[in-house]
Parts: C-alpha cells; sequence; structure tokens
C-alpha cells in the first residue's frame, strides 16, 4: 500500500501541533507577564486559563488522529480501535469548544473594554465554530464506520 497520502498528513498533523507548542511555552507566557492595558489585566488570565486548558484536548485528538492514519496504514480503517478513537477526537472537539464557551463573557469584557467587537468573534466564536464542526464530523464518521463495521460482521458470518 501507498503510504505517502498517510505521510503527508503526518506529517501535517505534526506542523499543526508545533505552532500551537510554540504559543504555549513562549507567547501566552510572554502576554501574561506583559498584558497590553493594565485597566483589563485580571479578565485576560481566565482567558489565559482557558487556552492552557483546551491545549490538552487539543494534543489529545492530534495524538488520535496521528493513531486514525497509523490504523489506516495497517489496513485496521474498519475497525473498533478506529471507531473509538474518531469518538475519543469528538469528545476532545466538545471539550475544546465548551472551554471557550466558558471563556466567550471574559472575552467579550475584553472587547468592551478595549473597544474591539471583532475580537468576540475571532477569539470567541471561531474556535467555538470550528470544534463543533470536528464534532460534528467525528460523530457522522464514526456512525458510518460503526454501521460498515456492524454489515461487515453480519456478511463474515453469512459466509
Amino acid at each position: 500500500m501507498n503510504h505517502r497520502p498517510t505521510l503527508f498528513l503526518k506529517i501535517a498533523i505534526f506542523l499543526i501541533g508545533t505552532p500551537v507548542l510554540a504559543l504555549c511555552l513562549y507567547g501566552l507566557v510572554w502576554f501574561a507577564q506583559n498584558p497590553f492595558n493594565s485597566d483589563y489585566a485580571y479578565t485576560m488570565y481566565p482567558i489565559l486559563v482557558g487556552i492552557y486548558g483546551s491545549a490538552i484536548p487539543f494534543y489529545i485528538a492530534l495524538y488520535k488522529a496521528f493513531e486514525l492514519l497509523s490504523y489506516i496504514d495497517q489496513n485496521k480503517a474498519f475497525s473498533q480501535i478506529f471507531v473509538t478513537a474518531l469518538q475519543h477526537i469528538k469528545y476532545c472537539a466538545i471539550i475544546i469548544g465548551g472551554l471557550y464557551t466558558i471563556v466567550l463573557p471574559f472575552v467579550y469584557l475584553v472587547a468592551r473594554k478595549d473597544d474591539a467587537p471583532g475580537f468576540v468573534m475571532i477569539m470567541g466564536m471561531t474556535p467555538i465554530f470550528a470544534s463543533t464542526v470536528i464534532a460534528v464530523f467525528a460523530n457522522v464518521l464514526q456512525r458510518l464506520l460503526q454501521d460498515a463495521i456492524d454489515i461487515k460482521s453480519e456478511n463474515d458470518l453469512v459466509v
């Protein structure tokens, strides 16, 4: 089997995770120590906690996506472990969306004090929308694969 497409996707997963790790290690730490405006510095800490908290399920989902690609390389795409990995990705996306929903009022306070309504859309609504789309897509794939596995097991019993 040709492993080029999965190798490309594995490299893409690595390239997606690297800047987020750099942001968590350097960018957000610097931002917490040097807020742009000290008037709303206290509202930035819950936002930073939410961003750091969402990094954990983000990396779990990336790891599970890497596992999915490994299962495809091993011809285990139609197996229960594949469905379980999709379920984990779905749960991680729901957790990320929930964390950003909790942080959204603090984002609104910062945007209101800074008079930047686009900040609410970029920092609040975009991650919530993206994680919802990923959760729904993973759920649809999970159900389709589960149905395919059930049909395959029925056919194996018939023959």
